[in-house]
């Protein structure tokens, strides 16, 4: 790209940031722009890639990325070869890859961040995250382990005791999840289509991701190399960032309120052991003679469960996964959700304010 080209491309970023930020604070502004235009575009997106069994969202960032490092391996090459005005090729190259870099940051505020200062889920539903008392915390978390531990037979297991639902059948059953909470939750209603099963799926788990939606293609991605139990659950969780719910606590929510009145054994099983897992450690924290009391009601086969689905993300810990959080959390913060990732454990607030 030339250096005029570069110079109208930056102008071009600054203008778009600028009115970005102004209009962010608007919330009539981020409501029209999210619910009239970008979220229908994103829909109809997700409907088009929705017609290939592959992510079009990972073909994307894979290619992307091998564009990258192709890019940077060539970058010594220019230099060397510039000879008298090797700075400023430096200069140029380094703008390029700012621009590059921003070009995609401002897409993902507009296809993404704009949702952050629209409208959220718990004023369309009216079911606002609340603190509670211990005892409380304590109530509802016995009732989620007395549920679970009332459908933990009714799912498919091997030999050792451990969730074995079927994969395919889980991701095949994913289209009529929604089905029970349309009537109470309206604002959830839209034409669902099978999520993406990501292939390079132990590169999710190095970066303790489960999942993740991609705005650019409307697509929900799912890590299937970790254990199917929390699948259906994370399925939901996807699927609701689809129906334009930024908030991660708010998605986590409403997966455990999707996935428990769902008809699938699986989902129900999954839906209650996500909303047991949040509320446990809540409680755990809160009271730990509570915890105790609550966890002795828990057959073997969650006990179970649990304790595979603890090993396997325990062999990811390292380094790369601790970069990987930082970065998400950074990412979370700048687009408006001021507790980066810890907004995950609020989602016990919101449950707190539904079953309590």
């Amino acid at each position: 790209m030339s250096r005029r080209a570069l110079r109208r491309w930056c102008i071009a970023l600054a203008v778009f940031f600028a009115a970005y930020f102004a209009l962010r604070t608007s919330r009539a502004a981020m409501n029209w722009l999210w619910y009239g235009a970008v979220l229908p575009a994103e829909q109809w997106l997700g409907r088009l890639c929705g017609r290939l069994t592959l992510s079009v969202g990972e073909v994307l960032i894979l290619t992307a990325v091998f564009c990258a490092i192709l890019w940077l391996a060539n970058v010594p090459r220019r230099i060397i070869a510039a000879r008298g005005r090797r700075w400023g090729m430096a200069l140029r190259l380094t703008l390029t890859a700012l621009c590059a870099v921003l070009t995609v940051y401002a897409g993902f505020s507009l296809l993404w961040g704009v949702n952050y200062y629209a409208e959220s889920f718990q004023e369309q539903s009216g079911v606002y995250a609340r603190e509670s008392t211990p005892e409380e915390l304590a109530r509802v978390t016995e009732y989620f382990a007395r549920q679970l531990a009332g459908c933990a037979d009714q799912v498919q297991r091997d030999e050792n005791g451990l969730f074995a639902e079927s994969r395919a059948d889980i991701f095949a059953h994913s289209v009529r999840v929604f089905d029970g909470i349309y009537d109470e939750f309206p604002c959830l209603v839209m034409e669902d289509h099978v999520p993406k099963g990501v292939r390079f799926s132990t590169a999710l788990s190095a970066m303790d991701f489960t999942g993740f939606y991609f705005p650019f293609t409307g697509e929900a991605n799912l890590n299937i190399d970790s254990p199917a139990c929390y699948l259906p659950s994370t399925i939901a969780h996807e699927m609701a960032h689809q129906r334009g719910i930024a908030s991660e606590q708010e998605c986590n929510f409403i997966a455990i309120a999707a996935s428990t009145t769902a008809q699938s054994p699986a989902y129900r099983y999954s839906g209650w052991l996500m909303g047991f897992t949040y509320l446990s450690n809540a409680l755990y924290r809160a009271d730990q003679e509570a915890w105790k009391q609550v966890r002795v009601l828990l057959p073997d086969t969650v006990v179970a469960d649990l304790r595979d689905n603890s090993a396997y993300w325990a062999e990811f810990e390292g380094p790369v996964n601790d970069a990987a959080q930082k970065v998400y959390d950074s990412f979370l913060k700048s687009s408006g959700e001021s507790r980066g990732t810890q907004s995950y454990g609020t989602v016990v607030d919101m449950l707190m304010a539904y079953y309590g």
